[in-house]
């Protein structure tokens, strides 16, 4: 299969300065560790990640980048107490770098990592969307930086339950930070986005799955900080037409005036707007190409109020932002229905692509684990599993650079699609030295890196 006139099984063709571009590359992050340790040993961790090898926990990775120093690498990753923040700073740029701009899109998604016992933070019975039930899992909050469907994740940040925030014994045992209270997945992503814009990492459109997108909080934080956004959104979410009026009744003769305005129309469900449009208000649309062809779907759209006002009674609120109301419906006869704050005469195709665009995230995610071992970190505290989530991540980003780079060589186009399961693989050849110095040098160890894509599902 080729995308953008490239096969996605090429090989990607090796220059004899790799190792010096992955030095390059991973100055800006080693320059803002604070001491020659850490610098020794983030080079070593993300060969080992990158790396050949079904498992990427910290024994089998130290086995291979430098063995008899186990517990040094552990130390690495696990105690010693760099902070985060500066490298996903340098992280954010070197995403917008990559993929930023106006027409990319920046994905809100979680993704949950299985987990066995009670210890490690954050882990509890909870929706796991890798296994689709419920299971015992940690939960992370991600943000990923898209463009014509080259992802690279910018923040996985651990969404911590109220009972565990809550739980003292707990929260000292993995470590949680003094500063770290329960909020909820989507004040999260917030939080990350805020970080995102303070960076200036440029994109078009803020997407979310119907997790998110259900939340009037969540949708009315990315209207205030002026974005775009489109959103999923459940069945029983409620919507006004667009041309519903709130009168204001008046006052009675006797007893208390009305506090509120009322809707000149009910408010019905998402289920209930499409069905007064009729079958014929379904049309046929299609947004990419997948592997056996162009992907579509039938998708109705309207221009309606959504039900997000002001509470008034009986768990009824009054009509809020409007927005486009979409439904897709499946071959498979299931319905997805969508919000979006696009203009009110934006063509249904656009809203079509902007919605599918989400897609992306869930390919990075997937990488992220199968290649790059996210799920494999095997500690229990709160700062191992993020520095070991952010080494991920730049290890990912690194793939990106040289996936984009290797596309700019052959004087291809970059819209190229690099997504997919076993896209690169680092294959080690020598065994590096024992000194920790001379370990974070010495990157001959590494003697190629190879693209095997197969096709993306859709």
């Amino acid at each position: 299969m080729a995308v953008g006139g490239i096969s996605m099984d090429t090989v990607i063709p090796v220059r004899t300065n790799w190792p010096e571009d992955f030095q390059e590359w991973l100055q800006p992050f080693l320059a803002v560790f604070t001491r020659s340790e850490q610098r020794c040993w983030a080079p070593l961790y993300l060969q080992g990640l990158l790396g050949p090898g079904a498992r990427k926990s910290v024994a089998p990775m130290a086995e291979r980048v430098c063995p008899g120093q186990t517990q040094q690498l552990h130390h690495f990753v696990s105690s010693s107490t760099w902070s985060t923040a500066p490298l996903e700073q340098v992280l954010r740029k070197k995403a917008d770098a990559l993929v930023g701009g106006k027409d990319a899109v920046l994905i809100v998604d979680d993704t949950a990592l299985p987990k066995q016992g009670k210890h490690s933070v954050g882990v509890k019975r909870q929706h796991c969307g890798v296994l689709g039930k419920q299971a015992n899992c940690q939960v992370l909050v991600s943000l990923t930086l898209a463009r014509k469907e080259v992802p690279v994740p910018i923040a996985l940040r651990l969404y911590l339950p109220e009972d565990w925030a809550q739980d003292e014994a707990r929260r000292a045992a993995a470590k949680v930070p003094e500063s770290i209270t329960f909020e909820t997945k989507g004040d999260i992503a917030l939080a990350q986005i805020d970080a995102a814009l303070a960076d200036g990492v440029r994109f078009g459109m803020v997407l979310a799955d119907a997790g998110y997108g259900s939340s009037a909080g969540f949708r009315a934080g990315l209207t205030q900080r002026g974005l775009r956004w489109a959103v999923g959104v459940q069945p029983t979410q409620k919507v006004y037409p667009a041309d519903v009026r709130l009168d204001v009744p008046a006052d009675p003769p006797v007893g208390r005036p009305a506090k509120h305005p009322r809707p000149s129309t009910p408010s019905v469900s998402v289920v209930q707007m499409i069905e007064t449009l009729g079958s014929k208000a379904l049309r046929r649309c299609s947004w990419r190409s997948g592997t056996k062809g162009m992907l579509s779907a039938r998708f109705a759209a309207v221009w309606v109020c959504v039900a997000d006002g002001a509470l008034v009674s009986h768990w009824q609120h009054l009509s809020g932002q409007a927005a486009w109301l979409v439904c897709e419906v499946r071959s498979s006869g299931e319905r997805k229905y969508y919000f979006t704050n696009h203009p009110a005469d934006t063509p249904r195709r656009t809203l079509v692509r902007a919605i599918k665009a989400r897609w992306a995230c869930e390919q990075a995610h997937q990488q992220l684990k199968d290649e790059l071992g996210l799920d494999h970190y095997e500690g229990r505290s709160w700062l191992g599993l993020h520095h070991h989530a952010l080494l991920t991540m730049m290890a990912f980003g690194y793939l990106q650079h040289r996936r984009l780079d290797s596309v700019l060589q052959a004087g291809k186009k970059t819209g190229i699609q690099c997504t997919g399961t076993a896209t690169a693989t680092i294959i080690a050849s020598g065994t590096p030295g024992h000194s920790r110095r001379a370990l974070s040098g010495n990157l001959r160890s590494v003697s190629s890196l190879r693209r095997h894509d197969k096709p993306a599902s859709a």
